[in-house]
């Protein structure tokens, strides 16, 4: 009885409870309209004309006037920002950077509305009888790295059509006619991939021409400018800080003109009418490398050309972006290949797309002399290295990274070791390595990635569209070169995660990786340059200058005594912090007699004396050859110059 009389309140309390909630109030969703059409394969009726003002350089704007042509009868025109940008991978317009719009129909301000779901798109209302509509924005330059990438500086201004201007929904880009004007600064001398170019004063046009050629085609220009012809109508085209920054030797514009040569030889035929490099010697533009089908943005350190030894490391820039015309411009993953800049890219094959890109950008490296062999292996050795120490490749496969530059922006990571960031770049790149060397090996040495390259990149000579790809056309001509089970390598390669380093390619090509207590050529320069400290493969943090720490190896001893990014390492052993004083310190903890590895370091406003568990001392990787007899092993063949001469020229 008392059990029952327990019970009953709490049912009643149960049911108060159950109406209480159904009273509540329960809202149903706004169905989500979509009021912005999709693209189509028609023409847009008219030609827009896009005139822009670049001559403010001390506030660093673009002051836009666009003309649109509407068709009859119209009551509202949709234009878009592009938002999905070719070779960003992600959706990362500035739209931020767009201020002052206004539209006009026969000199009066018309209403405009921002759509509600699809921020990116402007919905222009029409009066009776427009034939065409006035946009007049204004393009604001970031002035500081913290803003975003600077893009006008006094000397030098990097134009990119896709941030300063709108284009009409509902149409391929490809079918929407433009003609573009730029004012420069006096002076002031353009490089562009644009066609028809004349000049009045500082006024430029170029020929009417499609809106995606234009938005793949942008401009560098400045005060100090020079170019040099390197052949295969490719020009290098330049602008520094300084005139004496151009002074080029002729050694440096002939390993220029034998990247041009040996990317002819390796992929079997160009797709350009004319190709233009566009380097900027800066260290006051924002730093670029973006590739375009005729043309491609650079940015190298002032002294590329001056130091030319001592920039060796970062020299891989152009022929990585050189490369992508054919991989990524004309032979483009089909989900990557979009109709418009509002339709959303999908990475699934950016393995191929950037890392095939990544592997024939060291690869013509070395063949051209743009890098030396030994700085090339270094650069090899320093992916390779970094993936024998990636806990993050247990969870996430090399596939699921080419959605990052979607969700994670390429920002900076807590501990990217654990998350990974865009490893199909390098990764892909070493999986491409151990493709071609089980080409080399299966067929004794008569097949290689060449093969492939021509295969696959060397039809329709002078065709600069796109032919896109599933990853079934490379299975098929892979195995017309050697039959092999070439689906499940790159499905367990690519799609499956813990898997271990990718080192097969190095291995079947001659050389192992090995650790040693000096960086190899390639991380030495980099550091160098960097003035900062990579203990990554050791005690398992990067450190600045200034010894803050700027990333952590997760479950590596720095990281398991509490050391994160943006800790600050004051004394090592009791000394104030130097970059000698610690590798010294590492050296000194080494083995089981190894002097103990103390540390004082600050977070925020702490401070803590932390003491490192870790024996086994300073940590680089290298390539090391272990392919017996003095012959040329697989790698060393893959790097070997095609062109004829080269490789005679070069033992001379």
């Amino acid at each position: 009885m008392k059990k029952t009389l327990a019970v009953a309140p709490l049912l009643l309390a149960l049911s108060v409870s159950s109406q209480a909630l159904a009273a509540n109030s329960a809202p149903m969703a706004v169905p989500i309209q979509q009021t912005v059409p999709d693209a189509k394969d028609v023409p847009y009726p008219g030609v827009m004309t896009l005139d822009i003002d670049a001559t403010d350089v001390a506030r660093g704007d673009y002051k836009v006037t666009q003309t649109i042509p509407v068709a009859a009868g119209a009551k509202e025109l949709i234009v878009l920002y592009p938002q999905w940008l070719p070779g960003n991978h992600g959706p990362r317009g500035p739209l931020t950077e767009l201020v002052g719009v206004q539209f006009f129909v026969d000199g009066k301000p018309v209403e405009w509305k921002r759509d509600r779901v699809e921020v990116y798109a402007f919905h222009v209302m029409l009066p009776a009888g427009a034939k065409e509509v006035v946009a007049r924005l204004i393009h604001t330059s970031p002035l500081q790295s913290a803003e975003g990438r600077i893009t006008m500086t006094p000397e030098m201004l990097n134009l990119q059509w896709e941030k300063m201007s709108l284009y009409p929904a509902g149409h391929y880009v490809r079918r929407i006619r433009v003609k573009p004007t730029v004012t420069l600064p006096q002076g002031w001398t353009p490089a562009t991939a644009l066609d028809g170019m004349s000049m009045s004063g500082n006024r430029v046009t170029w020929a009417e021409t499609d809106y995606e050629t234009l938005v793949d085609s942008p401009i560098f220009a400045g005060k100090h400018f020079r170019k040099w012809d390197l052949g295969q109508n490719v020009t290098l085209n330049v602008v520094a800080d300084k005139p004496e920054q151009l002074e080029a030797k002729p050694e440096h514009i002939a390993a220029h003109s034998a990247l041009v040569q040996e990317a002819k030889l390796a992929f079997g035929a160009n797709h350009f009418d004319h190709y233009e490099f566009l380097l900027a010697l800066s260290d006051k533009i924002g730093g670029i490398g973006l590739e375009h089908h005729r043309s491609s943005e650079n940015q190298l350190e002032p002294e590329a050309f001056t130091e030319w030894a001592k920039q060796e490391w970062d020299r891989n820039l152009l022929p990585h972006e050189y490369a992508h015309s054919w991989s990524g411009k004309f032979r483009r993953p089909a989900r990557l290949w979009t109709p418009d800049y509002r339709q959303p890219m999908q990475g699934d094959l950016l393995w191929s797309y950037e890392g095939q890109d990544q592997f024939w950008g060291a690869v013509l490296a070395a063949r051209s002399g743009m890098q030396g062999k030994d700085m090339v292996l270094g650069m090899l050795a320093a992916w390779a290295g970094g993936y024998t120490q990636q806990p993050g490749r247990e969870w996430r496969s090399v596939e699921d990274t080419g959605f990052d530059p979607v969700f994670a922006s390429r920002k900076p990571k807590p501990y990217s070791s654990l998350a990974r960031n865009e490893d199909y770049y390098t990764e892909g790149a070493l999986v491409w390595l151990e493709i071609d060397q089980i080409l080399r090996e299966g067929t004794g040495g008569k097949k290689s990635i060449d093969d492939f390259a021509k295969a696959f990149f060397g039809m329709n000579p002078g065709d600069y569209g796109q032919i896109p790809f599933e990853v079934d056309e490379i299975v098929t001509k892979l195995n017309a070169l050697y039959p092999y089970d070439w689906a499940k390598l790159i499905d367990t390669r690519i799609n499956q995660p813990g898997q271990p380093a990718p080192l097969n390619g190095i291995e079947k090509g001659g050389y192992k990786l090995v650790w040693k207590e000096e960086p190899n050529p390639y991380m030495k320069a980099a550091m160098d340059f960097g003035k900062g400290l990579s203990l990554a493969n050791s005690v398992g943090i990067s450190l600045d200058k200034d010894g803050k720490v700027t990333g952590t190896r997760w479950d590596s001893p720095a990281f398991n005594a509490g050391i994160v990014t943006g800790t600050q390492i004051m004394a090592v052993n009791g000394i104030s912090y130097s970059a000698d004083d610690m590798k010294k310190a590492v050296t000194a903890a080494k083995g089981d007699k190894g002097a103990p590895l103390e540390l004082l370091v600050k977070r925020g406003n702490r401070f803590e004396t932390v003491k490192l568990d870790y024996k086994e001392g300073l940590r680089y990787p290298w390539l090391e050859r272990v392919a017996p007899g003095k012959a040329p092993a697989g790698l060393d063949l893959l790097l070997t110059p095609v062109r004829p001469g080269a490789a005679a020229a070069k033992k001379k």
